[in-house]
């Protein structure tokens, strides 16, 4: 260690913090030399470094180290192996207090990573009484958050998820298992929010029971994240089952913080009116069967097990022709199809199914923001589509619609009216912008067409999503196809 007499201006635990997560990534990755911390004063700042001898980073990796983060596979959870946080957690107090994260690397001789802080003055930095910390919270944390357990074992993983998420602006509490987690619950500390869990946890219970006794503690079905590496067929069908949202381990922080947010955006009414995994759901029984067709045999059992458990019929198709072969086409029931099949493609299914005069209430499932495949679903007379990952919820609450909308042509009208009604607000332009980027076309293509700046363009989008109230592009291809009957693709003239 070089030690250093100038004095800087930050917050002494989050600093300490990122150096001690560099210092630990230094040690693990240097089997034999030396490591070092020191200072070096840079036009009015101070660049704290560490410098190993460790394996180095390929120059091509540079980048994506701190673009995403420092990514271990580590299903098995070993320590010597890294947990895949450490630099994220660097970046993510780099960029919260302003400090620039840099590293030079040489594979095979080692790595240095530095911190920018700027300098103070000692006398000015001693008179300052509030933290930066301090500062940082009343910008950052905003009234009324949200309030997040986690529950992990392993002290490194939850030490840094409990900084983090304290950093987002949530109040956050911890457990080192399910039954630290429920004595939280007895002593009136915690009344989560939302609780994020490892699924293998230990003394007896694993993530998934640790959800089930969690609502029941609470009487509501509180949003749940399970965190794991574990790929088992028999894990993520007891996640998918429980009405849990699976995020694999190592996790991606600005995968959890979307992920977060967007549990913790739904209505409360939703989340209590939701049937638990032990309740029966009302008259489900006597609701028309669900035909799952997918080339992805976990993804089938998957949905089996969750619409089994909601009380349904279900048949379940490795391919459109297979399902064919054996329809009844006198028999109603709700189609659930995936968009990209081997052979004949589900909206080659739809069209085919049109043409016969066979008009069965059909579900797309579509990949993540794939507005075109969107759009054509429901021109091939799909009534709804959801996104992958598919959620518990969303997958019941999708196919009630769809036979809602099936049955009652009058409500059928009323939702269209409601979508035509959200769009009514938008000005000419932003409907010439919007058809365009439902046609397909990147933003600097609409604003070389319409002699708009790219920045303009991004105004009008941002400015369409708030008015339409649509979290997606996928969910405004929806709206608008509704609005228009379902009846043609908007154009991109």
């Amino acid at each position: 260690v070089l030690r250093c007499g100038l004095f800087i201006r930050s917050d002494r635990k989050l600093l300490e913090q990122m150096v001690r997560n560099l210092i630990s990534n230094a040690l693990k990755y240097t089997q034999r030399g030396r490591v070092l911390l020191g200072c070096r004063r840079r036009q009015g700042k101070l660049r704290v470094e560490i410098w190993d001898t460790g394996i180095g980073i390929p120059e091509s990796q540079l980048q994506a180290v701190f673009e995403e983060y420092y990514q271990v596979d580590n299903a098995a959870r070993q320590r010597s192996q890294g947990l895949g946080l450490g630099l994220s957690i660097v970046k993510s107090l780099g960029e919260l207090l302003h400090h620039p994260i840099r590293v030079r690397s040489l594979q095979g001789k080692g790595s240095v990573f530095s911190i920018e802080v700027p300098l103070s003055d000692g006398r000015a930095a001693a008179a300052d009484a509030r933290p930066l910390a301090a500062e940082v919270a009343s910008t950052q944390t905003a009234p009324g958050a949200g309030a997040i357990l986690v529950v992990e074992d392993d002290p490194e993983v939850r030490e840094h998820l409990e900084l983090f998420l304290n950093e987002e602006g949530y109040r956050t509490s911890t457990a080192v298992d399910g039954h630290a987690a429920l004595g939280l619950l007895a002593q009136g500390t915690m009344r989560p929010d939302l609780v994020l869990a490892d699924y293998n946890l230990p003394n007896g219970m694993n993530g998934v029971q640790v959800s089930q006794k969690l609502r029941q503690e609470l009487n509501r079905q509180i949003p749940f994240i399970i965190l794991t590496g574990d790929i088992a067929t028999d894990t993520l069908r007891d996640i998918a089952l429980h009405d849990c949202v699976h995020l694999h381990k190592p996790v991606k922080l600005h995968d959890l913080t979307r992920a977060i947010a967007k549990l913790l955006a739904k209505p409360p009414d939703a989340l209590v009116q939701s049937p638990l995994h032990d309740q029966e759901p009302v008259g489900a029984s006597d609701a028309a069967p669900i035909i799952v067709v997918d080339d992805d045999g976990l993804v089938r059992e998957t949905i089996r097990a969750v619409l089994e458990d909601d009380g349904r019929v279900v048949e379940s198709y490795a391919s459109c022709e297979a399902f064919l072969q054996a329809f009844d086409p006198g028999k109603s029931a709700c189609l659930l199809i995936d968009a990209y099949l081997p052979g004949m493609s589900g909206l080659d299914l739809l069209a085919k199914l049109h043409e016969d005069g066979r008009r069965l209430p059909a579900i797309m499932i579509t990949g993540n923001a794939d507005v075109h495949m969107a759009v054509e679903a429901m021109k091939a007379g799909a009534l709804d589509f959801i996104e992958k990952p598919i959620g518990r919820e969303e997958l019941l609450a999708s196919i009630e619609r769809a036979l809602e909308l099936s049955k009652d042509s009058g409500k059928l009208t009323k939702v269209r009216e409601s979508a035509a009604a959200h769009l009514a607000g938008l000005t000419p332009r932003q409907r010439d912008v919007m058809e365009r980027v439902l046609g397909g076309q990147p933003s600097k293509n609409i604003a070389a067409d319409l002699d708009i700046s790219q920045r303009t363009v991004e105004n009008h989008r941002a400015a369409i999503m708030k008015r339409t109230g649509s979290k997606s592009l996928p969910a405004l291809a929806r709206l608008a196809l509704l609005a228009s009957g379902g009846a043609e693709k908007p154009k991109a003239s």
